[in-house]
């Protein structure tokens, strides 16, 4: 099902990703199991991925946002496994993530998972604020970046399966 384009609009202009959001909302109003919630945004990175690394070689800029993209729903989905109180409730009540939050999150994360989760987001970062926000890296550049993306989503992936 397709939300109507006004609709849409309405969330893009408040600084709303439409599918974050959604999910965000089904996930409350439906009272969802966590687990639930997380192994969805595992499904979105991993749609992410598939697109990011078709569009790398056409679009390096719309590839860098959706690597980054697969980060942030590793992120978030590891927040959501692991019940990161503090920042679920402040995202909640907010009614959104922030860089903030994210970059609280990977510190929680890491502890958990492998120090070395901060460089793989710290990687992802790269491709969303110079590849996409600024548009300066080619396709090689994000290229580079791609295995380090694919090794958060695959711990991630360990992780909630």
């Amino acid at each position: 099902m397709a939300l109507p384009k006004r609709i849409v609009d309405e969330l893009e202009k408040r600084g709303l990703d439409v599918e974050d959001f959604m999910l965000s909302l089904l996930s409350k109003e439906l009272n969802l199991d966590p687990e639930i919630v997380a192994e969805a945004r595992l499904e979105l990175a991993e749609r992410y991925f598939a697109e990011g690394k078709e569009l790398v070689d056409r679009d390096p800029v719309q590839a860098s946002e959706k690597l980054y993209r697969v980060a942030e729903e590793c992120v978030k989905a590891l927040a959501i496994h692991y019940n990161l109180e503090d920042i679920l409730r402040n995202v909640e009540k907010r009614g959104r993530w922030t860089a903030t939050d994210l970059e609280r999150a990977v510190k929680e994360i890491s502890k958990r998972v492998d120090e070395l989760f901060i460089s793989l987001w710290d990687h992802a970062w790269v491709l969303h604020v110079w590849g996409f926000h600024e548009a300066k890296l080619d396709s090689v550049s994000v290229k580079m970046r791609i295995k380090y993306v694919e090794s958060m989503l695959e711990k991630t992936r360990k992780i909630i399966k």
